[in-house]
């Protein structure tokens, strides 16, 4: 017995070359699609999830339709018409671009600002120990001559005709800037002499020069440190190490300003985090600096190499304001300490200090400096320096290893600022003794000068009000500031406000940071910018307040203690004489006297 199976009826005869050429694409877009590599994966995949889920089919289907669909649509269409679009006349559109205020890019200065910024001076001719110099406060104006006790030459090799002199042949010979970064054909044989010179100098392998001197320790950091890496630094550091340290994104750890055993505990916590973590392999540094540009104290380095070696930590240094500086021959603080210049893995410093010249320096092993001529960005992507300027400081370097006598002077000069300074009862300098940079502070009442009878401090340290007399300030000649800025700047710290603008906003003054100091640091601020003025106006010496971006001046971690309170920077030179040095140490604390007053 048989069963027939019906059939359906047959399609129209119409339909047959319809059907005859949709069968023939299908077969010819099978075979493209067979000959894809990959395809048959493909098409198992979707086989296989086609038969266990069907609903995922479609929706994979219906997010691939939605993908080609965006990729094709216009993407400007609709912006000119739909539900929400608003078309606005001309007359709509001014009213709009008129009423429009942006936001201004900084807010406008102080009262405060405009004066200090009025009252800058401005160095006539060369920049040496005794030059002439412009300030509205002086003189109204005419050029004046002064003692220059604000610049870093503290060797006065800048100024050496001898040093000036092969400038010049230098550029005659090979012209004035180098026009390309040194691995891009700027590498000139005088900077290949100048780094060997360095490296020489200092005990190293080898070293590397820069072109600029603050980016030199951003861009070795940077170079060496990365996320991930463990940097520890000292509270103190100079916002040049600051800025590295940021930029590397290491995890970083900050210890007590110039505390070694803050800083041997942080490093012992360090090594612990790192155990706990399954002791991972990573980059470990202390950063520091030789002699703090803050405040002139030094650093114990044989301690810290100590450290260093006992928790297997590598050392940063920046010498910017050592290397040429202590020493025996001015080879810095590994050879004050004693210390080979081999157990510090970088040592960084500037040429435009004691070599007078321009740039920065990093020396260290072979490996360290070839690493640098790869990966620091301040190397690599910045024009190489100008060949006059290397010469210069080559010329400036042999020059103090012939005459370390220069460092004699110097030492000597410190000792007589020092011997005058160091009895003003109302100063506090956190300098350390061998440092030709000294800082001088306002002491707290709260802390007792060696030179105060106990009795006397202990009677007089609770009074809560202090008379601090008038000293007069010219008024600005050229721009002639307000008669009201200069009442404002003298005026008590409690009715002063800073008004920007006509918007009714005002500026408020910088937080007391933690610290036991009876005055705020805007308070301390006005009154050693007016023992600044009063040295100049009174005594013809030209000190400098020591200043820094308000951005960073009492929110980062470096700034909050008393270290971090403000300060007036001394730098002496060797090109004055001792009883220059007398004098203008006389002035100054004739000054201190003048404007704090009874104080002590």
């Amino acid at each position: 017995m048989s069963s027939t199976v019906p059939s359906g009826p047959p399609p129209p005869a119409w339909a047959d070359p319809a059907l005859s050429w949709l069968s023939s694409a299908l077969h010819s877009a099978s075979g493209l699609f067979e000959a894809i590599p990959g395809s048959q994966v493909v098409a198992r995949y979707v086989a296989s999830s086609y038969q266990n889920d069907p609903f995922r089919s479609l929706l994979e289907l219906a997010l691939l339709a939605f993908a080609i669909r965006t990729l094709l649509a216009s993407r400007t269409r609709g912006q000119g018409s739909g539900s929400n679009f608003v078309k606005l006349s001309e007359r709509e559109i001014d009213e709009l671009v008129d009423d429009w205020n942006p936001e201004p890019l900084c807010a406008p200065l102080s009262q405060e600002e405009n004066h200090e910024l009025e009252s800058v001076p401005t160095i006539i001719g060369a920049a040496g120990p005794r030059p002439t110099i412009s300030a509205p406060i002086l003189d109204n104006g005419k050029p004046t001559r002064v003692l220059n006790l604000a610049s870093y030459n503290f060797t006065d090799l800048a100024g050496q005709p001898e040093i000036k002199q092969k400038a010049i042949e230098t550029m005659r010979e090979y012209g004035v800037g180098s026009c390309s970064p040194p691995g891009f054909y700027g590498t000139i044989d005088v900077h290949v002499n100048l780094e060997s010179e360095l490296a020489s100098f200092i005990g190293t392998e080898d070293a590397i020069i820069y072109s600029q001197g603050f980016s030199t320790v951003s861009s070795v950091i940077s170079a060496f440190a990365k996320r991930g890496d463990y940097i520890v630094a000292d509270k103190g550091v100079n916002f040049a190490i600051q800025l590295g340290i940021q930029v590397s994104r290491s995890s970083t750890r900050w210890y007590e300003h110039n505390n070694l055993k803050a800083l041997e505990q942080t490093l012992d916590s360090v090594r612990r985090e790192a155990k706990r973590k399954g002791g991972r392999l990573t980059r470990r540094f202390i950063v520091t600096e030789g002699i703090f540009e803050r405040d002139g104290a030094k650093v114990d380095l044989a301690k810290i190499v100590e450290l260093a070696k006992k928790y297997k930590f590598r050392i940063i240094l920046d010498e910017s304001l050592s290397i040429g500086v202590v020493g025996k021959t001015g080879r810095g603080m590994t050879e004050l300490c004693g210390v080979p210049a081999s157990d510090v893995s970088i040592i960084v410093g500037s040429l435009a200090n004691t070599l007078g010249s321009a740039g920065g320096f990093c020396a260290g092993s072979k490996d360290v400096v070839f690493h640098q001529r790869i990966n620091g960005t301040a190397f690599v992507f910045s024009a190489a320096l100008p060949a006059l300027l290397a010469v210069a400081a080559s010329t400036a370097l042999r020059r103090l290893i012939a005459d370390p006598t220069l460092l004699d002077v110097l030492r000597e000069h410190t000792r007589v600022l020092r011997h005058t300074l160091d009895h003003v009862e109302s100063l506090y300098i956190p300098s350390d003794p061998i440092s030709p940079l000294v800082h001088i502070q306002i002491r707290s009442r709260h802390e007792r000068h060696p030179d105060t009878p106990v009795e006397y401090f202990e009677k007089t340290r609770s009074q809560d009000t202090l008379t601090v007399p008038t000293v007069p300030m010219p008024a600005p000649a050229v721009p002639p500031a307000p008669p009201a800025a200069v009442a404002r700047l003298r005026a008590p710290l409690s009715v002063r406000t800073a008004s920007h603008g006509t918007t009714g906003q005002t500026k408020a003054m910088p937080p007391v940071p933690a610290d036991t100091h009876d005055l705020g640091p805007g308070e301390q601020l006005r009154l050693l910018q007016l023992i600044v003025d009063e040295a100049l106006v009174g005594g013809r010496v030209l000190l400098v307040r020591n200043k820094r971006l308000a951005s960073v001046a009492f929110g980062s971690v470096v700034d909050m203690g008393p270290g971090a309170r403000p300060s007036i920077r001394i730098a002496l030179s060797a090109a004055l004489s001792p009883e220059e040095v007398a004098q203008a140490a006389e002035v100054i604390k004739a000054s201190v006297v003048k404007v704090l007053g009874a104080r002590r």
